[in-house]
């Protein structure tokens, strides 16, 4: 038999709705899980740690801020050029060096000694952090169907909730052992020496499960290399089946149009004007050119990314700024120091374990949030509702922050900041993955994706950095003339200059497959593929080849032009497949 594989669609054969691919979706989770771990984990020690370098208080946030800059400027330098990289080498590998560059540098970053160096070490770090655009790119990828959209990118925003409950939590845990756990580590000279090591050390074992899981498991989403054998999955294959989880199938392999893990790569038969195929026909993999700057950028594809990129810029930043903010000393106000509404000063004065512990909590809330509230409200209000209320809701909550730390009691001044943080989680968790869905829709086709999303992590990068310097240097100026208010009401600001866009925004289709032209088509066509045929042999009248036909995890599959639909269709194509 031969298995003909035509234009995927929204609908599989027995007519039942198309299901999320829940296994690649959780492995490309656990790869993705350690970065955020990871990033989140700084928030509770680096005020300390600007402060070990011999930072003065009053500069901490602004050195905080340059720091979170440089990654992000590094970030946004390279990303583009990791997204090109992924549209011509794969996913896999790029998201794998990823991983691995992110594994050593926290280690160095751990271990800084100096201002120079920990800016240097951040440096690297954004320098080779291109994996958010390409992980976007891959759930758009193995995740086309809209309906499933909201599900499939609200993921990745619930794995780095989840990550910044177990980060914030691990940094302020693990930051200053010496001091924290005397008993244990109070002789001990490196840990002396590099105080904020041991958190790092202990994430280090997150970021080699998730590049282990990445290599093993994680399948190539990119249509020219989708069939390339994939020797990380070999391995992982015959691991699973040394434990005994996985056994090995001789039976027919299916392809089913609902599940885009298993899609066919295309090539291109080069026969003469007549269109059909016959024996001794040179098959080619048809190469796609490079996307042209005319295709990437397309007037909703501009707007939707200046808004994402303002998102980046002021939710980060807040979350920059209020680490400092916590940190800050107390101050009780009087005559000579608080002149209400708008001349005020001080903070929490909070040590590195209880600001991890708010971030904790800010972390179990967004993925409550995002687990419970994100989904129902995006498929009732949908997509573009739902982000133009969290557009609103973000000036009004950066604009109250700083006059939490005027309310007298402690119980007051927490239960205050928590109601202002979640208020903020809400509107972040279901903010990015709306302005995601709208980014991504907004593409004409997946053969651009890697290179866009790049551009995005580029955007961002660039607001990532401004955001959290400009902040900085607002809060030292602010603290210094007595008005903690200033980079506050910037933030608002910059939040509502953002928010003017989003009301140009039109929603789109999704982009297009590359068989998505196919007008002969036909919708859940699956025939199965009868793999004992011996080598050498023809099934409906074309050869097949052992040496070169071959499925996933194993080889490239040969796609030849399909005889059945020759005389109606010049894009019809049939996989053939020998004995695994």
């Amino acid at each position: 038999m031969c298995l003909a594989l035509h234009t995927p669609k929204m609908t599989l054969e027995n007519g039942s709705p198309p299901k999320l691919p829940v296994q690649q979706l959780t492995i490309l989770a656990v790869a993705r899980f350690s970065e955020p771990l990871a990033l989140t984990s700084v928030f509770p020690y680096l005020p300390e740690m600007m402060e070990s370098f011999g930072v003065d208080k009053d500069d901490v946030a602004w050195w905080a801020g340059v720091t979170s800059a440089v990654f992000s400027l590094a970030q946004s330098a390279c990303a583009v050029a990791w997204g090109r990289a992924s549209d011509r080498f794969g996913r896999k590998p790029i998201i794998v060096i990823g991983l691995l560059n992110a594994l050593f540098t926290f280690i160095i970053w751990g271990m800084a000694t100096s201002l120079p160096m920990a800016i240097f070490v951040r440096a690297l770090q954004g320098g080779a952090s291109g994996n958010v655009g390409i992980i976007r790119t891959m759930v758009a990828e193995i995740v086309p169907e809209k309906e499933l959209q909201p599900q499939a990118f609200s993921l990745m925003p619930l794995v780095w909730s989840i990550g910044s409950v177990f980060g914030p939590a691990f940094g302020g845990f693990f930051a200053n052992p010496v001091r924290q756990f005397p008993g244990i580590f109070g002789d001990s000279v490196f840990f002396k020496r590099f105080p904020f090591a041991l958190p790092n050390f202990v994430l280090a074992c997150f970021f080699a499960i998730s590049v282990s899981t990445a290599i093993l498991f994680l399948k190539e989403t990119l249509e020219t290399k989708r069939h390339s054998r994939d020797w990380g999955r070999v391995l992982g294959k015959r691991l699973l089946h040394f434990v005994g989880l996985q056994k090995h199938h001789h039976h027919h392999h299916k392809h089913q149009n609902g599940d885009d893990e298993t899609g066919a790569l295309l090539y291109q038969v080069n026969s003469h004007a007549s269109g059909n195929y016959a024996p001794g026909d040179e098959l080619k993999p048809i190469t796609p050119s490079p996307p042209t700057w005319r295709e990437v950028f397309l007037p909703q594809t501009k707007l939707t990314l200046l808004c994402y990129t303002f998102l980046a810029l002021h939710s980060v930043s807040y979350d920059q700024v209020l680490q400092v903010f916590l940190h800050y000393p107390v101050q009780v106000p009087d005559e000579t120091n608080t002149s209400l509404p708008f001349k005020f000063s001080g903070g929490f004065g909070l040590n590195s374990g209880r600001i991890g512990a708010i971030f904790a909590i800010y972390g179990v809330a967004c993925g409550l949030i995002q687990f419970l509230l994100f989904p129902p409200l995006c498929h009732r209000l949908g997509v573009l509702n739902c982000f133009k209320a969290c557009s609103l809701a973000f000036p009004i909550v950066y604009f109250i922050t700083p006059y939490t730390a005027l309310l007298a009691s402690q119980e007051a001044r927490f239960a205050s900041l928590m109601c202002i943080m979640i208020v903020k989680a809400a509107s972040v968790i279901v903010g990015f993955p709306c302005v995601t869905i709208l980014f991504t829709n907004s593409a004409p086709n997946l053969r651009i994706l890697g290179t866009l999303n790049g551009f995005a992590t580029s955007f961002s990068g660039l607001g990532r950095a401004f955001g959290p310097a400009a902040t900085g240097a607002a809060f030292t100026w602010g603290v210094g003339h007595g008005y903690v208010i200033t980079p506050w009401w910037l933030l608002s600001f910059i939040a509502a200059l953002g928010a003017v866009p989003v009301w140009w925004i039109v929603e789109g289709d999704g982009p297009r497959r590359p068989n998505d032209d196919s007008s002969s088509s036909e919708d859940g066509e699956v025939t199965e593929v009868d793999e004992d045929a011996p080598g050498g042999s023809t099934h409906c009248g074309l050869p097949v080849v052992r040496e070169e036909v071959e499925f996933e995890g194993t080889g490239a599959p040969l796609l030849a032009k399909s005889p059945s639909r020759a005389a109606n269709s010049q894009i019809g194509y049939s996989a053939i497949s020998p004995r695994a």
